[in-house]
């Protein structure tokens, strides 16, 4: 593979008639973003007061969305006597005639009777050991003392210690498990996995433009165009960031370079792709960008997307001959630092669902965006990459339960299973939005959407579709939202896009039924 790599100017973002000017974020560049956040948190006692909070609550801003209509969404993290309030999150919406509404993740009113905790830390990071072990953790270590926290996600507000495990988990991903105990019992309350892995395999992407950067008399990875995202190689290790690509020529291909190549197009291509369609400027809508590591182990079959290091990492496939670098999983893996810097949905139960199925959704909607013509748009997860031996997809949108393992439905059970099967249910809803029900032919790929209800599903297009998911994600959603909850979002975000008497509005109602969340 010959590829040409060109030096890129900044990206300018062309305006795109598909998207809607009411209520639609407007673009804000990284020092207004900067500006509203802090103008936002210099509100933040008087909004906590307006709220009721108690005396020993405190509102921490993490983001503000401003839309062209005027109304204002600003996210906020809750602290109660200092300690963070774990699923304390919540968005203030503010329209501009003055009429104010609340997303909470939780409810409940934030007390607790003491700060003190019966149980020490140490117990606390011995249970969470242990939790590592159970699954399967190898190289398990505390990666530092735990902490003491407000468990709100779930049931009553308790005081909590929070202890990170960080370790290896059995496939060769790292693992960095949160594990939270509850500080009067010892009871072990949630554990959440915060490495969030994919799979998929790379070189499938041809000859394609990359944004690189000159340095002397050579050329490398560095993507000025783009926030700056690097791509580095690193050979086999499995910690520190690598060493980034050079070239004498700029011209990219063959060896250990192929993999870096897809690496690199796949994040162009979704930086652009959430920059041109949907308004975002980077994963944190800073103007920041994330990094990307290849050839990540030996005989890694997977890929992940890492928060703490902010960055994607790309193992190389069975026999180190197949690195899995395709365009879907890119996106799927830079979505989910979108995610996380979001609603933040907790990668377990529901939640975890919904937080794969975002990822899925946007990887459909770069694809189709890329038009990339060695991998054109399709409701397939995976498709590329052949990991089952007989040419299927790792994941199917159109009914998630030709994979042997996802749901086509949600059931009261739906969140004890996987999180990649349980996003089964969300990726059926954004293909019936999207395309409707039934049997029907596109880009050449067949697909037969069925009801849980046996009722008929119009949709109402792919771009229309990703719109409303992503305005749910990035103003209604929260970190424990689950199906439900998802479908209030997604209502209220086709409501402010559209009109609460809009066919797109009935739509998605209609796509919730016909997956049995009513």
């Amino acid at each position: 593979m010959v590829v040409v790599g060109v030096q890129s100017g900044p990206a300018a973002a062309q305006p795109d008639p598909t998207r809607e000017s009411g209520a639609t974020a407007l673009e804000l560049s990284p020092a207004q973003r900067v500006d509203a956040i802090k103008s936002a948190q210099a509100d933040a006692a008087s909004e906590a007061g307006a709220l009721g909070l108690g005396a020993q609550e405190k509102l921490v801003v993490r983001d503000v969305i401003k839309d062209a209509d005027g109304t204002v969404h600003t996210r906020y993290e809750r602290t109660y006597a200092g300690l963070p309030v774990l699923g304390g999150d919540l968005v203030i919406h503010q329209a501009p005639a003055g009429a104010r509404s609340v997303t909470k993740a939780t409810t409940a009113r934030i007390a607790v009777p003491s700060t003190d905790a019966e149980l020490p830390a140490a117990t606390a990071k011995s249970s969470a050991l242990k939790a590592a072990s159970a699954e399967k953790t190898a190289k398990a270590a505390a990666d530092t003392a735990p902490r003491k926290v407000i468990w709100a996600a779930t049931g009553k507000p308790v005081l909590a210690w929070e202890t990170v495990v960080k370790g290896v988990q059995t496939d060769g991903t790292p693992s960095e498990l949160h594990v939270v105990t509850d500080a009067a019992t010892g009871k072990q309350l949630f554990t959440d996995e915060a490495i969030e892995a994919g799979t998929g395999t790379g070189k499938y992407n041809g000859s394609v433009t990359l944004g690189t950067t000159k340095s002397g008399t050579t050329y490398n990875l560095t993507d000025g165009g783009r926030g700056g995202h690097k791509t580095y190689d690193l050979n086999q290790g499995t910690s520190g960031t690598g060493t980034l690509f050079t070239d004498a020529d700029d011209v990219w291909g063959g060896g250990r370079q192929s993999a870096a190549v897809d690496a690199h197009y796949g994040a162009a291509e979704t930086w652009d792709f959430f920059k041109n369609v949907l308004g975002r400027n980077g994963i944190k809508n800073n103007g920041v960008a994330s990094y990307s590591r290849v050839h990540y182990g030996n005989n890694y079959v997977n890929a992940f997307w890492s928060d703490s290091c902010f960055c994607m990492t790309y193992g190389d496939g069975s026999g180190n001959a197949n690195p899995l670098t395709s365009l879907d999983v890119a996106a799927h893996e830079m979505s989910h630092g979108v995610t996380a810097a979001t609603a933040n949905l907790t990668y377990s139960g529901e939640s975890g669902g919904l937080n794969e199925a975002t990822s899925d959704i946007f990887a459909t909607a770069v694809e189709f965006y890329s038009n990339t013509a060695s991998d054109p748009g399709d409701y397939l997860i995976g498709e590329k990459i052949d990991i089952n031996g007989d040419g299927t997809p790792l994941r199917y949108q159109d009914k998630p339960s030709k994979d042997g393992a996802s749901k086509d439905y949600w059931s009261s059970t739906l969140g004890n299973i996987d999180v990649h099967y349980s996003s089964g249910p969300a990726n059926h809803f954004f293909y019936l939005l999207s395309e409707g029900s039934g049997a029907k032919t596109i880009n050449g790929v067949s697909y037969n959407s069925p009801t849980y209800d046996g009722s008929t599903v119009t949709g109402i297009g792919r771009d229309k579709a990703t719109q409303i998911w992503y305005k749910a994600l990035t103003t209604y959603m929260t970190s424990s939202t689950n199906y439900a909850k998802a479908r209030t979002a997604t209502l209220s975000a086709a409501g402010a896009l559209y009109g609460t008497t809009s066919a797109e509005y009935k739509a998605v109602g209609a796509a919730w039924t016909a997956i049995n969340v009513k």
